[in-house]
């Protein structure tokens, strides 16, 4: 008796195990119209949510001060309400609820240097989104040297409600005697968690390449071109899919703008080809600074309103 009630646990949990699996396998076989047009959304919204989280880890990143990038990007500048940057940007702007801690791990040697941004239970930034938990980056030298690169990772870092992990890794590749900054980033086993239980999940690699106001001191009229692609995953209730991304048409992020403002972003359910009426086409616009966009799936273009 003992026996068959131990066999009879067994099957439930193992039934209960496949049902759970069942709900969240990924959805790879040919889909109705309806929901190759959902997954084409959902892999949008995935895909530009992750940019917008790890566009701003960079900016926050390369600005704390400069001796390590930048000072004065992300949340060490000031932002208008119009999404651009204001003048006098540096670290005397930054919310006094966020903790920076230097530790120089060679000393007496500059580098390399880890920098801790805590942002403890909440801290409200310049542009508008509370942040939460640390963000922890070893700067191997000033990342406007050629060479140098700064590996962030998270502790209990959430923006608004959105929970971030991963790995985010900036490189100077600039080309020896150019005059034009270069940077590779690329993000790997990233993943951002709602409260809700949906996820998505993230890794890219961009180049990204200065093609204006590289003769400037000031860096309020600098242009950077963004190449590359990247792949991913999103779940939404009981959908899993996988998904790839690739820039067609480099994007255009203004230094002063805190969105991209111009380019085209080809984006597609992992098994379908590339030709498919389903591939969403996600145009940033004609250089506006603007969170606003236009998405085409099956030959159908609306606007949409990206992250902010």
């Amino acid at each position: 008796m003992k026996k068959n009630f131990l066999l009879t646990q067994l099957m439930t949990v193992t039934l209960a195990s496949f049902l759970l699996f069942a709900c969240k396998k990924e959805k790879s076989e040919s889909l109705s119209p309806g929901q190759e047009e959902q997954a084409a959304n959902y892999n949008t919204e995935s895909e530009t949510e992750n940019e917008v989280v790890f566009n701003d880890v960079f900016d926050n990143v390369m600005g704390v001060n400069n001796e390590v990038g930048v000072g004065g990007t992300g949340i060490f500048g000031r932002r208008t309400a119009d999404g651009t940057m204001g003048r006098g940007m540096n670290a005397d702007t930054i919310p006094s609820c966020l903790k920076v801690t230097i530790t120089r791990l060679n000393l007496p040697e500059p580098f390399p240097v880890k920098i801790v941004l805590d942002f403890g239970n909440g801290c409200p930034g310049p542009d508008g989104h509370i942040r939460y938990g640390k963000i922890i980056t070893v700067y191997s030298g000033k990342l406007i040297i050629p060479g140098r690169s700064a590996i962030t990772t998270f502790d209990g870092f959430k923006v608004d409600s959105i929970s971030v992990e991963g790995t985010h890794k900036i490189t100077n590749t600039t080309a020896p005697g150019s005059n034009k900054a270069q940077f590779t980033v690329e993000v790997t086993d990233a993943r951002l968690t709602h409260p809700n239980g949906n996820y998505s999940i993230w890794s890219n690699q961009r180049i990204i390449t200065q093609v204006e106001g590289n003769g400037t001191v000031m860096p309020a009229d600098d242009i950077f071109s963004i190449q590359g692609s990247a792949h991913g995953r999103v779940k939404k209730g009981n959908d899993l899919f996988a998904w790839q991304s690739e820039i067609t048409e480099p994007l255009r992020k203004k230094y002063a703008c805190h969105w991209i403002s111009k380019g085209i972003i080809r984006i597609r359910r992992e098994t379908l080809s590339t030709t498919s009426p389903w591939v969403a086409i996600l145009n940033y616009g004609n250089g506006d600074c603007d969170y606003l966009a236009t998405l085409t799936i099956n030959g159908i273009t609306h606007q949409i309103q990206l992250p902010h």
